[in-house]
């Protein structure tokens, strides 16, 4: 029988269950997938957390993943059997399900991998390499007379960020939280580092551009990063606001951005800017050809088992990963 990662109860790592499960037949425009590789973002602690809500338990968790397609429901045209696919239910809006060895699912959102792209890049990256699509190209759409701030720039969404923008002819200056991975920025897109212990984040990043600050953040931190974001930023810059792994920000005076210099914030939200099977494979395409190009480089430096997924939930938790995590099953 297939196994599969189960919550019964939100709480820590420890609820995540290891059990059989019962995947069941494809009905209408639906398929049978069976992973090859399963992606881990941050949004997944906040499912087993209960900050995103699951609509009934137990219930599998995970919103990304690579597999076969090895069954077809009536009324599926867009996959065959044998296709290696890709998806992703960005974050917490769409159907999630992803931690397991075979699942049904819809098969309207599937995206067909090309030959160069192999099962566990296309699972580490589908929803961070997404995101970073549309918050560079459409949140903040980046050219060569800007100079961004990308926090977390160690980590998955970070670290494409930084390599894309770079091609647009950027200035990057990455933040992270140690001197290991101010190595792994630098050799993943970021001109410039900035450790985060080691003093104010946007003094340092006013000295990095002659006391202007910068054209933009992008900052998945939240709370914790968020006064910081907006200090860094030079008149009318825009903050992209598009995660809170420290936690909500607090309530705002909007009418700050006015004195702080006209600023902007943007919520760069994963559903509203890939809301249809059109939006997912144009956004996906562009990201294939990035990373076929060899210009952004996925690094995937922690694999666990999928019966291991709690151990990759502290690990994540713990800010002890550098790049990407995948499971296998």
């Amino acid at each position: 029988m297939p196994k599969a990662i189960r919550v019964h109860e939100y709480g820590g790592p420890e609820v995540l269950r290891y059990e059989d499960v019962d995947v069941g037949e494809p009905g209408p425009g639906e398929v049978r997938l069976r992973h090859t590789a399963i992606g881990l973002n941050y949004a997944d602690i906040h499912t087993r957390s209960g900050r995103y809500p699951l609509p009934h338990f137990p219930h599998v968790i995970g919103g990304e993943g690579c597999g076969v397609v090895e069954e077809l429901g009536p009324s599926v045209t867009n996959v065959a059997v044998g296709d290696r696919v890709a998806y992703s239910s960005g974050g917490h809006a769409l159907p999630r399900g992803s931690y397991c060895e075979q699942r049904v699912m819809n098969a309207e959102r599937l995206v067909r991998l090309p030959d160069d792209i192999e099962d566990e890049i296309a699972a580490a990256m589908i929803t961070k390499g997404l995101t970073a699509q549309y918050l560079i190209h459409d949140c903040h759409p980046v050219t060569e007379t800007d100079t961004i701030l990308v926090h977390s720039a160690a980590g998955g969404v970070g670290m494409i960020i930084a390599q894309w923008a770079r091609t647009l002819g950027a200035h990057v200056i990455g933040v992270v939280s140690s001197d290991e991975k101010a190595l792994f920025a630098a050799e993943h897109g970021c001109h410039d580092v900035i450790v985060s212990t080691e003093g104010n984040i946007a003094e340092q990043a006013r000295a990095l551009t002659e006391g202007e600050g910068v054209t933009a953040v992008f900052d998945a931190v939240g709370a914790d990063t968020f006064e910081a974001s907006l200090a860094a930023l030079r008149p009318c810059g825009n903050l992209v606001a598009y995660g809170s792994s420290s936690g909500p920000v607090p309530p705002f005076d909007i009418f700050r951005l006015n004195e702080m210099g006209s600023l902007r914030i943007t919520a760069g939200a994963f559903y509203w800017h890939l809301r249809t099977a059109k939006d997912v494979r144009t956004r996906a395409r562009s990201l294939f050809d990035i990373v076929g190009s060899d210009a952004v480089s996925i690094r995937i430096n922690q694999k666990y088992e999928l019966e291991n997924a709690s151990d990759a939930h502290r690990a994540m938790e713990s800010r002890a990963t550098l790049g990407m995590t995948v499971l296998i099953p």
